[in-house]
């Protein structure tokens, strides 16, 4: 499997867990106090870190820093969007497409040559 894909697959793995410890809270946790709510996304964010930290390693093998960086927000945007529809019930709006765009022009100028 190419470096890049085993990259882009432990951070798509990561930023579930971190999506769901940033922001999982507010609906699961909603009634308890705000301490609690830290504590157990700091648990949450441990699987995160285990999942990160192989895939920045993984990558810079092959991809700059700023590569993975870029990298890293895109898939973040788009976990955070599925995230955002399936799991927080919130609608769809046009400005992920127009922050989506933002950041596909920031790929073009990290990525090219």
């Amino acid at each position: 499997m190419p470096v890049w894909l085993q990259t882009a697959a432990l951070l798509c793995a990561s930023n579930v867990f971190m999506t769901y410890a940033w922001y999982g809270h507010l609906k699961t946790l909603g009634d308890r106090p705000w301490i609690v709510a830290a504590l157990l996304s700091w648990g949450v964010a441990l699987f995160e870190y285990l999942l990160m930290v192989p895939a920045n390693r993984i990558g810079y093998t092959v991809l700059s820093l700023g590569q993975l960086k870029i990298m890293q927000e895109v898939i973040g945007l788009g976990v955070f969007m599925l995230f955002s529809v399936f799991v927080m019930q919130q609608t769809l709006k046009l400005d992920y497409l127009w922050a989506g765009l933002c950041l596909l022009g920031a790929t073009y100028f990290i990525f090219r040559a």
